[in-house]
């Protein structure tokens, strides 16, 4: 592995975790909020990120991703929020809100990311001294830009419409009830269905449009 693949898995690496783990605690607080105790109760309402790490994928598969790629592409995940729909006084709704909340945070700390870029660093780094900038301003200047990219693109591959991603979570509670249930039927295969859609290209027709548009959104500020 060449000193270049380390430096950028090093800077993607926090972005990556932050990212997954403001998204599995933003389902666990909506939930919460909804009338849902079971993530709180299993103490998964934390910023703590070894509360929501999964060994492979927060960890060794985005490694393996950012290494095959040469630092091209890497993804990666938390342990889903345990989520009881039966203690919401509509499950439906409540787990399509439970499942919208996570998107959401990934796209609201992107736009944070953007602002302290814009705000705080590029302020600082008009007067601070060179050895600042370089030993301090520039690792952060990195892993918030990484940060924005990963986060849209978080939110773009949940918001994918098939169970179990947010997304289809989402559909299910947009339904009427017959089709909702006869959807929901997909979950189990729904990973199988999602790569494909990816190995297919098809993916990328609902992939790339949000992630073009957002980042235009954050790029004008």
């Amino acid at each position: 592995m060449d000193t270049e693949i380390i430096q950028k898995t090093l800077i993607a690496l926090p972005a990556m975790l932050v990212a997954i783990t403001f998204h599995e605690l933003a389902h666990g607080y909506v939930a919460f909020r909804l009338g849902d105790p079971t993530a709180k109760l299993l103490g998964r309402l934390t910023i703590n990120p070894i509360a929501h790490i999964d060994i492979f994928g927060t960890i060794i598969m985005p490694i393996m991703l950012f290494v095959l790629t040469s630092g091209q592409f890497y993804f990666g995940y938390a342990k889903p929020v345990p989520i009881n729909p039966m203690n919401f006084r509509n499950p439906r709704k409540g787990m399509a809100l439970s499942a919208i909340a996570g998107p959401v945070t990934n796209l609201l700390l992107a736009f944070v990311s953007v602002i302290v870029l814009r705000v705080i660093l590029t302020p600082l780094a008009s007067f601070a001294p060179e050895i600042i900038k370089e030993t301090v301003l520039k690792p952060i200047l990195l892993i918030l830009s990484a940060s924005v990219v990963l986060n849209v693109v978080l939110a773009a591959f949940n918001m994918i419409p098939i169970p179990p991603l947010d997304g289809g979570r989402v559909m299910t509670g947009l339904l009427p009830a017959k089709q909702a249930i006869s959807f929901s039927r997909i979950e189990p295969f729904g990973f199988i269905i999602v790569l494909v859609l990816i190995y297919t290209g098809v993916a990328n027709m609902f992939i790339m449009p949000f992630i073009s548009f957002f980042l235009g959104i954050f790029g004008m500020f």
